[in-house]
C-alpha cells in the first residue's frame, strides 16, 4: 500500500511549518550571511539557493552520503548563523508504504516517508531519533520529534531535503544527499 497523499497524514504544526517555508529560507539566509558560522558557506552553491530545484525529483533507491547544513539561529543574533556538518550514511529504500529516507549514522537521525508532490518536489514526513535511540518510526506520535521537509533534486546526482523551522537551533535545515558511490 503506497501512501500517495501526505495531506491526510501531516500534523497541524508541520502543515504550518510547510506553509511558511519561504519565510524560513528568507530569515535563515539573512542570518547565515550576517552572522558568524562554522564551515564554508560559500562552497555550498545550489544547496543554499532556494530556486535550485530541477525536474525529475525522485531519488533512486540506494545508499547515500548525506550532510546537514543548519542555516539561521533560533537564538537570534547571538547564535551561529550557519553550521556545515560532515558527511554521514543515509539510505533511500522502497517499502510497502512508499519510498523511505533514513539517516543511518550521527546523533540526529531523521527517518520517514517521501511522498510524490510534483516533478520538482517530494514531501518528507518523518521523525527524529537522537543519540543511541533506535530508528524513529513514529510520525504523529511524538510531536516534538516530527519533521516535514521538501525534497528537491539540485544536480545530476545531488538532492536536498529542506526542513523549515526545525525544533532546535536553526531556522532552516538542509540535508544534502549524494549517492554513496559518487564522489564530489
Amino acid at each position: 500500500m503506497v501512501l500517495s497523499d501526505w495531506r491526510g497524514v501531516i500534523t497541524a504544526a508541520d502543515r504550518d511549518r510547510y506553509q511558511r517555508r519561504d519565510a524560513a529560507w528568507t530569515l535563515a539566509l539573512q542570518q547565515a550571511k550576517r552572522q558568524l558560522g562554522s564551515g564554508d558557506l560559500n562552497s555550498l552553491g545550489d544547496l543554499i539557493d532556494p530556486d535550485a530545484a530541477r525536474p525529475s525529483v525522485t531519488p533512486p533507491v540506494g545508499n547515500y552520503r548525506c550532510r546537514t547544513v543548519k542555516l539561521g539561529s533560533q537564538g537570534g543574533e547571538g547564535g551561529l548563523g550557519y553550521v556545515v556538518y560532515g558527511w554521514f550514511a543515509c539510505r533511500i529504500e522502497q517499502t510497502p508504504a512508499g519510498l523511505k529516507f533514513s539517516k543511518l549514522t550521527g546523533s540526529q537521525r531523521p527517518s520517514g516517508l517521501l511522498f510524490p508532490e510534483n516533478d520538482r518536489q517530494m514531501v518528507f514526513l518523518g521523525s527524529m531519533a537522537l543519540a543511541s535511540e533506535p530508528a524513529a518510526r513514529s510520525y504523529g506520535l511524538r510531536p516534538e520529534r516530527d519533521m516535514v521537509a521538501v525534497v528537491e533534486r539540485i544536480g545530476e546526482r545531488r538532492w536536498r531535503m529542506v526542513i523549515p523551522w526545525p525544533a532546535n537551533e536553526s531556522n532552516l535545515d538542509l540535508i544534502e544527499l549524494v549517492p554513496a558511490s559518487a564522489r564530489r
